[in-house]
């Protein structure tokens, strides 16, 4: 029986469920987020002599022209050699020593200088992008050896729409890579002057947004590729990132930017038929298929040798097996938007057995080793994402009844999320429970809550009888070293 009232009918039909995280769709409380720094390393704001903490990740790195932005810095060691490429990370949450942390030895192996902003997260408009480029891109390229022929931008989920904005936007990018998400809402595909790498987890949400954008780009003239990893909604593993590094690389020889280096193709094609031989062999089809595209995208026009692997690519869709393993990979594609669509029906009831009973199926489906396993992890990271929404809509327009209803399901959906329990804690101290608000809170902290200043800027978490205690919440946040 339908139990909620009208108004959230109209926000279940308008709410944002196409399986992508859009920057600003994701709104987690904008207004009262501050731009918090990780702990760590600093720069003070007045630079630093010389290059001295190369080979070191600074956390923090203080803007000159705006003291409330900073940025995470990774500068490779061998600034000896004159300016180095430079790739700019956008995060989601806004932390950007994650991505940069995560990537430092990929720097150290390809020579890039690594820029991750501390303040760009979802929720800021296409202003506050614009705001927060200008700055970061004005101090990192004052202060520090970047190559300004060879700028980049990367970013995860919402992170990824900022970079693929900022390219649009700022002719100076030469490159983007946009994991777990595509380009901007509204952007198509088109002959960009910057080339596109989106990457994707197999179990990823986005993943039939990012094959969508990858196929499009197929009819223009831009430089582009796919990458695939076994992963969730998620930064890809070094070793993936390590190909989007590669391709760099490469797009940037035929842009004569660098030097066409021979050794660097040679190993590169070594490393590729490796591979493709490995997935012939096992009888990945797919996945021999998507290395011919990648080795065409990279070393066409570089090598004769790129001929190769298009009648590799000609020979194996001539294949009864690879095609019948693409013809099943598309009927799950189809499955899985009719259980959306069936999922959607039912966002508008009040369905609890219902929702418990097909989330636990999800998980236990979505750890069985068969073809269908990425399909029910995409589903999975769905109604996460979908609870999400609704709760952060209900939320913020004081539907506190409604709200608690999808968030018992988010928590549900995704135990491990922070934002889940912090919502969760959200409603309690609403209702005047200050020890369950505390409680959720100390859990939000085990999942990996980030922002201090947010939580204790939290209006409903002010004037809360027993007060909450924010120094035992902050030292939950440093035991699991999420703390800012």
């Amino acid at each position: 029986m339908n139990r909620f009232p009208a108004r959230l009918l109209v926000l279940c039909a308008g709410i944002y469920l196409h399986a992508c995280c859009v920057f600003g769709a994701e709104t987690i409380h904008a207004a009262i987020c501050s731009a918090g720094r990780p702990a760590g390393k600093t720069a003070a704001g007045n630079g630093v002599a010389g290059i001295g903490f190369a080979g070191q990740l600074i956390d923090t790195v203080t803007c000159k022209a705006d003291p409330t932005q900073s940025y995470a810095l990774y500068i490779p060691p061998g600034t000896a050699k004159g300016p180095m490429p430079a790739l700019y990370f956008f995060d989601p949450h806004g932390n950007g020593s994650l991505p940069v942390g995560k990537y430092k030895s990929l720097a150290d192996a390809y020579g890039f200088i690594l820029i991750g902003s501390n303040n760009s997260k979802n929720g800021n408009d296409w202003s506050a992008a614009r705001g927060i480029w200008s700055v970061l891109s004005d101090d990192t390229q004052k202060r520090w050896p970047i190559d300004r022929k060879r700028i980049y931008t990367g970013g995860f989920s919402g992170g990824a729409k900022v970079a693929g904005y900022i390219a649009i936007m700022y002719p100076v990018v030469k490159g983007i890579l946009v994991n777990g998400a595509g380009l901007p809402d509204g952007v198509a595909a088109a002959d960009f002057d910057f080339s596109v790498t989106a990457i994707a987890g197999e179990g990823d949400m986005n993943l039939t947004e990012l094959v969508a954008i990858s196929k499009d780009l197929d009819h223009t003239h831009t430089r582009h590729r796919i990458l695939f990893f076994d992963g969730k909604h998620e930064w890809a593993p070094p070793a993936t990132m390590s190909l989007a590094f590669e391709g760099l690389q490469f797009d940037a020889m035929k842009r004569g930017l660098i030097p066409v280096s021979e050794p660097v193709i040679r190993r590169y094609l070594a490393e590729s038929r490796k591979r493709l031989d490995e997935d012939y062999q096992s009888g990945q089809f797919i996945k021999a298929r998507r290395e011919c595209s990648l080795s065409i995208s990279f070393l066409d026009g570089l090598t004769p040798e790129a001929a190769w692997f298009g009648q590799k690519a000609a020979s194996l869709d001539g294949d009864a097996r690879y095609q019948k393993q693409r013809q099943m990979q598309e009927r799950l594609l189809v499955k899985e938007e009719d259980i959306k669509t069936e999922y959607a029906r039912h966002f508008q009831q009040s369905e609890m057995p219902y929702w418990t009973a097909t989330i636990d199926r999800l998980k236990k489906d979505a750890t069985r080793k068969d073809a269908e396993t990425a399909m029910h992890q995409r589903l999975l990271a769905y109604l996460s994402l979908a609870f999400y929404s609704f709760s952060s809509r209900l939320i913020n327009s004081n539907g506190n009844r409604e709200a608690a209803y999808f968030v018992a399901l988010y928590k549900l959906a995704d135990p491990a999320n922070s934002e889940a329990w912090y919502f969760s804690a959200l409603l309690h101290a609403r209702s005047g429970n200050s020890q369950a608000a505390e409680d959720d809170l100390l859990k939000a902290a085990a999942c990996g809550l980030l922002d201090k200043r947010r939580m204790r800027q939290q209006p409903e978490f002010q004037g809360l009888s027993p007060k909450l205690h924010f120094a035992r919440i902050e030292a939950a946040m440093v035991r699991t070293g999420a703390g800012k």
